[in-house]
């Protein structure tokens, strides 16, 4: 019979093949990026910009490294045969092309980059969909609201909302407005379009479209909190009819958003999953990003208007400093609430402090 064996232990051999194949591993985990084989036309021409812009500078890079080590070979102190020149110190042609190479690459780069900036700002309409086709349909309004830890998603014009689940048609351009309830937010598809961030008390556009129906990752790239991690959605690029069917769907079930649901929907909660509202209060994305969906509290537009109107003066400062604008109170963090719903003066005070 076999003798018994403790069992074997991994050589020092077998772990440095371990560690050899790490790599190889690695590079095979990037052949699907979905940075470098996007699904829509604005995530396609970043790709494009991010490929000119590193083979503009690869031109540069790779000369010098081969050279660098062309000299260092040619030149070395066993080699007697190179030419040695101390009293060498400069060369015209050899300037020329020192400055001239890298002075053209950089204008290139330059002007790729500067177009490139105009004509893939988030905040522009799009004017094609595809190359060599123009962009002829309605833009498909969707309004995004980051939550803690959620993405909401509204669609004004389908009376619907929807969270961690958003669809669009393909090849109809999106236009997206955003905001957050409460941090800063970063709002990214990788396959449609690059990052935008969504920040409290403000609105922020990207306009982008898909062209290939799929099921593609969403999520925020901006840290935001412990539920970071799992702030994540799916975007489904649909036919017409089944973005039709869809939205059927979800008009056809239950709930409703308004703004006492939205007020427990914002609060902090993790790992969220999907939710579908068949209606929608019309002025809630308003009313999210002037910080005013509770009743009765100051929008930020009108706080605004009272600003460029002169302000409250110190006498309503103290108005001002208690309003909870940070959700510190519904986060269970404590503090003074306080609302201003409005502001008036005696119409005889008025005149009075006029006439003085």
């Amino acid at each position: 019979m076999r003798p018994n064996h403790p069992p074997d232990r991994y050589s020092p051999m077998q772990a440095l093949k371990k560690i050899a194949v790490a790599p190889l591993l690695l590079a095979l985990g990037g052949c699907k990026m979905v940075v470098m084989n996007p699904s829509g036309d604005i995530a396609a021409q970043q790709r494009d910009l991010i490929i000119i812009a590193t083979v503009l500078m690869l031109l540069i890079i790779v000369p010098v490294i081969i050279l660098t080590l062309l000299f260092a070979w040619k030149y070395r102190r066993s080699n007697e045969a190179a030419k040695y020149d101390p009293d060498w110190h400069h060369s015209t042609r050899l300037e020329i092309v020192i400055w001239a190479a890298p002075l053209v690459i950089i204008t290139i780069l330059g002007a790729v980059t500067w177009t490139s900036t105009h004509l893939l700002d988030p905040y522009r309409p799009l004017d094609r969909i595809a190359p060599g086709r123009a962009a002829a349909t309605k833009p498909l309004k969707v309004q995004v609201v980051a939550l803690d830890w959620k993405w909401l998603f509204i669609y004004p014009e389908l009376g619907i909302a929807t969270v961690n689940e958003l669809a669009a048609p393909v090849d109809t351009p999106i236009d997206f407005d955003l905001t957050s309830s409460s941090v800063m937010n970063s709002f990214y598809v990788p396959a449609l379009a690059g990052q935008i961030y969504a920040m409290p008390g403000m609105r922020t556009q990207l306009h982008a479209v898909i062209n290939k129906p799929g099921e593609y990752e969403g999520f925020s790239a901006n840290y935001s909190g412990a539920g970071f991690s799992d702030m994540r959605f799916k975007f489904h690029g649909l036919s017409q009819a089944d973005f039709q069917q869809w939205a059927r769907d979800v008009r056809g079930g239950k709930g409703e958003l308004n703004r006492s649901v939205y007020l427990v929907l914002e609060k902090p909660s993790q790992k969220t999953p999907v939710q579908r509202f068949a209606s929608v209060d019309r002025d809630l994305f308003d009313a999210a990003v002037n910080r005013c969906v509770e009743p009765g509290k100051m929008c930020q537009h009108d706080m605004m208007r009272i600003d460029a109107a002169g302000g409250l003066g110190m006498a309503g400062v103290y108005n001002v400093t208690t309003l909870e604008y940070d959700k510190r109170v519904r986060r269970g963090e404590g503090g003074l609430r306080a609302f201003v719903a409005a502001l008036c003066a005696p119409p005889k005070a008025t005149t009075a402090s006029v006439a003085r």
